[in-house]
């Protein structure tokens, strides 16, 4: 089974390893050391040997950041982590911070005094980080200092590397070979006047040369870094090793890690870097060269977020899978239900069976979220032993989970009322259910981001005094990460939607204590159908790839329009249509069933 029901930290550990930490801090006479979740390819998802925020602090989330001061410190966390960053640290040593509105660079200056030093570890932070911390410390006297890890030097059984072998993605699923991309990625250095390019991101580096890993979990991934030159030829720095079984293409060369730094000095300026991914120490090693830096995105990066036809067509095909298997674990979570004795993780184990009998899947897209009662409101609750619980009548289960298939990655939240749902749970899941159909439904101008399109999965929430604490939708790669920008639909979305973007469509709604609620498709940005007498401009809309019913039980139609009705009988109409035949007997009766028009 790919997930694991272990509890890797615990709080006890924290205020030990806080302590061996101060004596190093003390050592370099710094007054604190900051500790971010990243890795230095700045990823959302690290491997164990990169997991230094969860070593020191016990806290396990996706995203965060700690700062250790003498006297205190501070473990700065999003909404999503508010509930589980306080059961997974001990608040006697260390502090929950809300972030982002608190930021550490504002934290610091509250803290900090005239002649502080503040140690960092430059291959763990971007440039956009340190001048923003560096903004806010202007005044006090306080300073940021480049260091060696600190973390690393008292973590004495660290974890190796990764040392998986790499493998080929073939073209009929990336719909463009490696040197096509290559080749598009030269020139745009060369309109640019750019004489290379450094690539940080795994996941663009993997997109880019058509190769995938299993350097981290969940995420198809090889690390390395690289440098992409304007005549298409590549240098990777990496493990060589992990390579022996790839064709050898004489545009692409191997070098080892540690010549990385060397690589970076002997470059020809302008060399394109991206100063919101690439580590702090890459500019430190190019400025003290003399080599001149262009400070731009990862040229990867949008052409890897317009997914292509091919990758599209692959997307629809891994969620018409994906949708099948979601069907059958529907239908069995039923009739289990109804016996009574199903827990968290009886939940994870079936889903993930019913999609390993797909024979396709390759990996879980991350571990799955399977949380009934007050556990679903926990917004990235992870199972454990410690914490599995009973799947109880009368309350409702949040099961978000998603599979990796090499012609796609799927995510999908469904919630499920486990018997009779009470009237409180109906009006909030209907909605949530308002706010995702919307979404759906919209249709919008070429040129606006996910910022404007956030309020239309929000307003029905908002206009009774309701709302949550995560974005509304995130970028999703092409079995690659399901986590991928820098498209998004929230408040801070600020990057314009194009044609061949992929997202999630998934607002939801929790009580602390109570339940939780959340509703997810994915969706792909497409051109909008013509409607007769509409201004002369570009119109974009969505495309739902997600075949998944709603559970019926749980939605209030009188709080639904008309419009809305009929998007959802649609577009359960859909999900019978395209899955049918692949489901057994009892399956798709229950599908019947679950589908019928509201």
């Amino acid at each position: 089974m790919f997930q694991t029901f272990d509890s890797p930290t615990t709080p006890a550990d924290g205020p030990t390893r806080l302590a061996r930490l101060r004596a190093p801090i003390a050592k370099r006479d710094l007054a604190g050391f900051i500790v971010p979740r990243a890795d230095a390819h700045q990823g959302e998802y690290v491997a164990p040997r990169d997991e230094r925020l969860a070593w020191l602090t016990g806290f396990s989330g996706s995203a965060g950041f700690a700062v250790a001061l003498a006297d205190q410190a501070g473990v700065f966390v999003d909404g999503r982590y508010r509930l589980q960053v306080q059961a997974q640290v001990d608040t006697g040593h260390f502090t929950p911070v809300e972030w982002p509105a608190t930021k550490v660079g504002p934290w610091l200056a509250d803290h900090v005094g005239d002649g502080d030093r503040i140690g960092f570890d430059p291959w763990l932070q971007t440039r956009s980080d340190v001048e923003e911390i560096e903004t806010a410390l202007a005044g006090t006297g306080a300073s940021l200092v480049p260091t060696d890890n600190l973390v690393d030097a008292i973590w004495a059984d660290r974890p190796r590397r990764p040392a998986a072998a790499a493998s080929e993605y073939p073209s009929e699923f990336a719909g463009k070979t490696s040197a096509q991309k290559r080749s598009d990625i030269a020139e745009t250095l060369r309109d640019q006047g750019q004489r290379a390019a450094i690539l940080t991101l795994p996941d663009s580096i993997a997109w880019l040369l058509n190769i995938r890993g299993t350097d981290i979990a969940r995420i198809p991934i090889v690390q390395a870094f690289a440098i992409l030159r304007d005549d298409g030829t590549i240098t990777l720095y990496t493990d060589p090793e992990k390579f022996a079984e790839i064709g050898r293409d004489p545009a692409i060369s191997l070098a080892n890690w540690h010549e990385f730094d060397a690589a970076l000095a002997e470059l020809n300026g302008p060399v394109r870097v991206d100063p919101g991914s690439a580590p702090y120490a890459v500019k430190l090693a190019l400025e003290a060269a003399g080599v001149k830096i262009d400070w731009d995105r990862d040229p990867c990066i949008l052409p890897k977020a317009q997914k292509n036809p091919t990758e599209i067509a692959g997307a629809r095909a891994a969620h018409r899978r994906d949708g099948a298997a979601m069907v059958e674990f529907l239908a069995w979570l039923e009739r289990e239900a109804a016996k009574g004795g199903l827990t968290e993780i009886d939940v994870v184990k079936n889903l993930e069976a019913c999609r390993r009998a797909t024979n396709h899947l390759r990996d879980i897209s991350f571990d799955t979220i399977s949380g009934t009662g007050p556990n679903g409101a926990i917004i990235h609750y992870r199972v454990t032993d410690k914490t599995n619980r009973p799947v109880g009548k009368g309350e409702l289960l949040l099961v978000d989970s998603g599979g990796q298939y090499r012609d796609g990655t799927t995510d999908v939240t469904r919630t499920i009322a486990i018997g009779p749902p009470g009237a409180i749970e109906r009006r909030a899941f209907t909605l949530v259910l308002k706010g995702m159909i919307a979404i759906s439904m919209a249709r919008w101008p070429q040129g606006l981001s996910g910022h404007s399109l956030d309020p239309l999965a929000r307003n029905a929430l908002w206009q009774a005094g309701m709302d949550y604490d995560h974005g509304t939708g995130h970028g999703v790669g092409a079995y690659l990460s399901v986590h991928e920008g820098p498209q998004r639909i929230s408040a801070i979305g600020t990057e314009p939607l194009l044609q061949g973007m992929i997202l999630s469509n998934e607002p939801g709604y929790y009580r602390p204590g109570a339940f939780g609620i959340r509703i997810e498709n994915l969706i792909v940005v497409i051109a909008a159908p013509d409607i007769p007498g509409a201004d002369a401009r570009k119109w974009l809309a969505f495309e739902t790839l997600t075949l998944v019913p709603i559970d019926r039980t749980l939605i209030d139609a009188d709080l639904l329009t008309t419009p809305e009705r009929v998007w959802l009988n649609a577009y359960h109409s859909e999900v019978r249509e395209k899955l049918n035949a692949q489901l057994s007997p009892a399956a798709k009766a229950w599908l019947g069933a679950a589908t019928a028009p509201i």
